[in-house]
């Protein structure tokens, strides 16, 4: 890569947007960062500080509205990034579309989840993901797809003392799924946008897809290194089979089918979806990703040491871990009514 590149954001103060955000900036020689934010987020106070994050330019544009607004924000982009919510995957039809009038050089969708093939192996948001790849491809327009695995902040297990409960998403969680021998892909939060940085750079990537991880280890692995981390035993050990795994993704897909339009309804299928991949399919290795063609970021960058999920446990113990989702799964454990 030679000169900087201009490059759009769309969901820069999301999980996944916010650590691309700050991977970019921190490279102000290679990256111009720019953030396109929906009317409904403009006042948010996390839009208001972008431009002290080094955002040299923030776009308030409803990106369902005309498309001429998008082709004008996008004129001049090298590289947008979508990190949209998982709610709103179809928005980024309209955004491939105008990208490819802008003559954007580099579209990276939405992607940023475990290894899977297509079709039934995700009945929710992935299928929407689909649909995006398939129009790129039918535009013609110049992409790059990421995925990174699952985080090591929603991988880990609670421990008896409660010293990790401040950054658990769920407590307690002590689920072992099909015996906890599958190897899973796992990616520290903070180190996506870092392999984005890399990605981006690399003419190697352009219209292909690219796996990103930090690690890989089983569910007996992870609660293994938390045990020698913290010196705790995690005796108590609730193990789901595979039979429970897959019917409670049935139940979740017809709770989600009956209201489409509710992120609290829909959020257990989206937990489901990942389970039955990760722990039944067993789809989510880096055996698979080159199976089906994907690139592995490990290789293209061995100067890049990711953080290992044994560092990131030593950090969790030390209470320098932020829970990720705060909000939302505060607000799915009260409709739960934990």
């Amino acid at each position: 890569m030679t000169g900087k590149q201009r490059v759009l954001i769309l969901g820069a103060t999301g999980q996944t947007g916010k650590s691309i955000l700050d991977a970019l900036v921190a490279e102000p020689q290679f990256f111009e960062v720019e953030a396109l934010v929906r009317p409904s987020s403009a006042d948010k106070p996390k839009v208001k500080n972008l431009t002290s994050q080094g955002v040299s330019k923030v776009h308030v544009i409803d990106i369902s509205g005309p498309i001429d607004e998008l082709v004008r924000v996008m004129t001049g982009v090298d590289v947008f990034i979508s990190g949209i919510d998982a709610m709103s995957q179809l928005a980024q039809l309209q955004l491939v579309r105008a990208a490819k009038q802008a003559g954007v050089k580099r579209f990276v969708p939405c992607a940023f989840i475990t290894i899977a093939p297509p079709g039934e192996s995700w009945p929710s948001a992935t299928a929407c993901k689909e649909e995006v790849y398939q129009e790129i491809w039918r535009q013609f327009l110049p992409y790059t797809i990421i995925d990174v695995g699952y985080w090591h902040q929603i991988s880990f297990p609670t421990l008896p003392s409660g010293r990790v409960d401040y950054a658990a998403v769920l407590r307690p969680k002590i689920e072992i799924h099909e015996g906890g021998t599958a190897p899973n892909m796992l990616v520290d939060l903070r180190d996506i946008g870092r392999f984005v940085a890399h990605i981006i750079k690399d003419p190697r990537t352009l219209n292909r897809f690219v796996a990103a991880y930090g690690d890989v280890l089983s569910e007996n692995e992870i609660f293994s290194v938390m045990e020698e981390v913290s010196g705790e035993k995690i005796v108590e050990r609730k193990y789901i089979s595979a039979d429970e795994i897959m019917a409670a993704r049935i139940e979740a897909a017809a709770r989600a089918k009956a209201d489409p339009d509710n992120w609290l309804a829909q959020t257990p299928l989206f937990q489901a979806d990942y389970k039955y991949n990760k722990y039944v399919r067993g789809d989510n290795t880096p055996a698979y990703a080159k199976y089906l063609g994907y690139l592995d970021a490990r290789e293209l960058y061995p100067d890049f040491t990711p953080i290992s999920f044994k560092d990131f446990a030593k950090e969790l113990l030390e209470g320098g871990v932020e829970m990720p989702y705060r909000e939302r799964f505060e607000q799915l454990q009260r409709a739960r009514g934990k």
